[in-house]
Parts: structure tokens; sequence; C-alpha cells
């Protein structure tokens, strides 16, 4: 199963693809020193994969790649997943002023 990533800023989405089909998709909003993840989905029929997982890592490794800006994680997923990921706390903003 060939797995695809895309940031797809026009919709302020990542989006996971496998084989072409849409999985999973995790929203962002930006403004001048902060990244929000304020929604992560994935399609009922794809849940229990791990998809949104791998999405959420693959984005913040993006963020961190692209930019010095800090990750607000709005929704209870990304938290959950900064959890089980300490090493990226250093990535973590308190709130998005921070």
């Amino acid at each position: 199963m060939a797995h695809e990533f895309r940031d797809e800023a026009d919709q302020r989405r990542y989006a996971m693809y496998v084989d072409g089909e849409l999985v999973s998709v995790l929203d962002y909003r930006e403004n001048d020193d902060a990244v929000t993840f304020p929604h992560t989905y994935t399609v009922p029929a794809h849940r229990g994969h791990g998809y949104a997982g791998e999405l959420v890592a693959y984005a913040v490794d993006d963020v961190e790649a692209r930019n010095d800006k800090r990750i607000v994680p709005m929704c209870w997923f990304v938290g959950t997943w900064f959890d089980e990921h300490p090493e990226k706390t250093p990535l973590l903003s308190r709130n998005v002023a921070d």
C-alpha cells in the first residue's frame, strides 16, 4: 500500500492518502509564530490503522523542518500524540501568543 502525505495549503490541512484514497486529515492554522492543529479526522472505514498518528508525525516533522514556529495542539489527538512523543515537546507552545 502506497502512503502519500500532502500539505494541502489551499485547504489549510495536511492529508494522508493510501493507494490514492484520502484516509486522514489534520487541519492547521498559522500565525506569525505558531501553527495550531485544531482538528484531526480519519475516514471511519480507515480508523484503527494508525493513519492519524502517522499524519501527525509527518505534520510535526514538516513544521519543524520548514520554520521555527511553535505548535499549539488544540485537538485532543494531537495533544495525546505529543504525550507519547516527549522528544518533540520542545516544539510546543502553551498558547498562540508564546
